[in-house]
């Protein structure tokens, strides 16, 4: 039993920090910071993590899983039904690990790691979204000229990627906070599944109009 509690103690400090890097911003939390909302030493958090740096590679490592298990999904989109439960899903794992996006820019200018990664994590969902066109047009549920796929897939990718810094912009205050949380995750999905409005088939466009309907009430 011993030789899990180094374990149970590095989960802490991750469950710990993120969520005061989604409170207040990784630029605002230090390590010192983490070790007393832990009430540990900050050589104890030192043992488990020598550098800040780790602790966001550690986070953005569940973040990769978390998103890698939702991406291979995509494929089996069919309908509107089908693209809004995913693109929802896909907001909810965004949201768990929103510091990310909150402070994206200064995340990737001062770490190398991360910035590659974040680059091979963007065109994961690039192909996602191109494998959720797909599904949906051999259903023929939207009618899109293959010169659009790729314009269209990166508008929407571009939509997920930066939806919660313009939900910060628009209300820096109270955004990120979890209270925000459904309302911000329903929009996002809502504008980014209105991409594909113009090219829907009729009853499936009808099918989104009720959707979205229902979902601002």
């Amino acid at each position: 039993m011993a030789r899990k509690a180094p374990r149970r103690t590095a989960e802490r400090i991750l469950e710990t920090t993120l969520d005061l890097f989604n409170r207040f911003g990784e630029p605002n939390v230090s390590t010192t910071l983490i070790s007393a909302e832990l009430g540990i030493s900050p050589g104890n958090l030192y043992y488990h993590y020598p550098a800040k740096d780790e602790l966001i590679n550690s986070l953005f490592e569940r973040y990769e899983r978390a998103l890698g298990e939702l991406l291979g999904a995509a494929d089996g989109v069919r309908n509107v039904e089908d693209a809004w439960f995913f693109l929802h899903s896909l907001f909810e794992r965004i949201w768990e690990y929103r510091f990310l996006y909150r402070d994206l820019n200064d995340l990737l200018s001062k770490n190398r790691l991360l910035e590659t990664r974040f680059q091979a994590l963007l065109a994961a969902k690039t192909r996602a979204v191109r494998g959720l066109l797909g599904g949906l047009g051999r259903s023929g549920a939207v009618q899109l000229d293959s010169r659009e796929v790729e314009p269209t897939a990166d508008s929407m990718v571009v939509l997920i990627t930066y939806w919660l810094s313009y939900e910060y912009v628009r209300d820096p205050r109270r955004a990120l906070e979890p209270e925000q949380a459904q309302s911000a995750l329903l929009r996002g999905a809502q504008h980014v599944l209105h991409q594909l409005a113009p090219y829907l088939e009729p009853a499936q466009r009808q099918h989104l109009m009720g959707l979205s309907s229902a979902y601002q009430r």
